[in-house]
């Protein structure tokens, strides 16, 4: 195993909080236009009876091959992958989490979409950039996913609070008081020592205009200020420290939670909560939408030793990322597209989706900002410094300090 696919790997194992030996793969001649194609995939909830593998079989008939299709779980597939290209004998195509992608592409394990002639030119430029490492683009996004806010309108009407009037930091932290005064709880959100804690995280980092390449600015500790006077107030409750998304978001479904931050995966269990609730952006310190981190998987082509593949491989690709392919699939994965005209059909379709449409376009990918691989060191270090804030063992300085340091 080579130093770089070494390192490669050890990055890959701090990625798999999401929040993911070899199989081998049946191969045919080896020849473009025959045999058999691997794709490899990140949806193992999917049988061989649903729309998305059925997809992939269409997807082949159309390139004239058949598809054998392996799924695995997120972090589980990230490993493989590091594992199969060890052994060249990486699948034809890969999905895989949007962080992993510079992950992969600087281990020089997959192939750019100019070499393989993928066609990028309607994917919207904040999405695409999850997949971009040292000026090059190394996949497609399927479809992205991000945070908002969840609110109950029931808990809002009784607190006297107007939606509209939550526009930025100081007026939402005022409607958390008012729920808080009328016998009704703040809000909740996921602030756990995982990748998942520094994700919900990064839309009041990014919304306080920090940056990820110093993470002790004084917008930063605006930011973990924010949550840390939050907690003391009580307009938070301190199981956030070891809360999930998905245990998060069932103390919202008591009813009794003002807001919840949250993603686009929890529509169907908002539907089912038992009471009216409504979405809108996260807000800006000062205003505006707050850049919320993207979540998704990306259409890749992996390193071949057959260069001859990648012809059909780029079909099957273009396949999945088809217009009309990435409507059914999205809606099949509560995704928000990434192009602006699946997007429109989206919410022609649905029109709640427009907040979270809105939301995606502000979007910010993890590993944008060419942070690459640095990202899941400076990740590991954002969540430690929640943790020891709201854990009340450091001042949202001196946390921040100390992971700056770590990270340099």
């Amino acid at each position: 195993m080579s130093r770089r696919l070494i390192a490669v790997v050890v990055t890959a194992a701090t990625l798999g909080t999401g929040v993911a030996a070899c199989a081998s793969s049946s191969r045919g001649s080896g020849g473009a236009g025959s045999g058999t194609y691997t794709i490899w995939d990140p949806y193992p909830q999917f049988d061989a009876d649903s729309a998305w593998v059925q997809l992939l079989a269409k997807c082949g008939t159309t390139a004239g091959v058949k598809v054998k299709r392996t799924a695995f779980d997120t972090t589980d597939l990230t490993n493989k992958v590091l594992l199969a290209a060890q052994q060249r004998n990486a699948p034809d195509v890969l999905i895989v989490d949007n962080p992993v992608v510079s992950t992969l592409a600087e281990a020089e394990l997959l192939t750019t979409t100019t070499d393989a002639k993928l066609d990028t030119s309607a994917i919207e430029p904040n999405l695409l950039a999850a997949g971009q490492e040292g000026g090059k683009t190394y996949g497609v996004p399927i479809g992205a996913n991000t945070l908002a806010l969840f609110y109950n309108k029931a808990v809002l009407k009784s607190a006297g609070v107007d939606i509209a009037s939550v526009k930025d930091w100081a007026s939402l932290t005022a409607a958390l008081g008012k729920a808080k005064a009328a016998g009704k709880k703040g809000i909740t959100f996921s602030a756990i020592g995982t990748e998942e804690g520094s994700f919900q995280f990064l839309p009041w980092f990014w919304g306080s205009s920090a940056q990820l390449t110093r993470i002790d600015s004084p917008q930063a500790v605006s930011a973990l200020t924010l949550w840390k006077d939050w907690l003391n107030r009580g307009y938070a409750p301190n199981s956030v420290i070891n809360n999930t998304q998905t245990t998060s978001w069932q103390e919202f479904a008591t009813g009794q939670y003002a807001f919840a931050e949250n993603g686009t995966w929890q529509l169907a269990n908002a539907e089912k909560a038992g009471f009216d609730y409504g979405i809108i952006p996260i807000p800006a310190q000062s205003g505006g939408t707050a850049p919320a981190p993207t979540g998704g998987e990306f259409v890749t082509i992996p390193v071949q030793g057959k260069t001859a593949r990648y012809g059909v491989s780029a079909k099957l690709a273009s396949c999945l990322i088809s217009a009309d392919n990435l409507y059914n699939t999205d809606t099949t994965l509560s995704y928000v597209a990434p192009t602006e005209a699946v997007q429109t059909k989206q919410v022609a379709a649905t029109p709640g989706l427009k907040v979270w449409v809105e939301a995606v376009k502000a979007a910010k990918g993890r590993t944008s900002d060419n942070l690459g691989t640095r990202y899941p060191k400076i990740s590991q270090q954002l969540w430690t410094a929640v943790q020891s804030t709201l854990s009340g063992s450091k001042s949202p300085q001196s946390a921040l300090s100390a992971a700056q340091n770590a990270v340099k």
